[in-house]
């Protein structure tokens, strides 16, 4: 159905946001640029609950593992929910 193609890509397109912004924090002139403000207002919120319970493991933040992990798992339960509802 056209619903679970919608929203595999808004969760594919939000993943790729994720894994960018991700990449932007190596090069910290990408982090200002505008493209770099737009993801971190969109990415940001997300991240931040995983930043409250996984420390950096030294220089090194786990934390967008673990959330893209569960916004798979996110992903799959909603694509669940609505084959029981549609």
């Amino acid at each position: 159905m056209i619903i679970y193609q919608i929203i595999n890509q808004v969760f594919t397109i939000y993943t790729f946001m994720i894994i960018g912004y991700i990449l932007m924090s190596w090069i910290p002139a990408a982090q200002g640029s505008a493209v770099g403000r737009f993801l971190a207002t969109l990415v940001e919120p997300y991240l931040g609950v995983f930043r409250k319970f996984i420390p950096p493991l030294g220089m090194i933040d786990i934390s967008p593992i673990v959330a893209l992990f569960a916004l798979r798992f996110i992903q799959q339960g909603v694509i669940i929910v609505l084959s029981y509802i549609f």
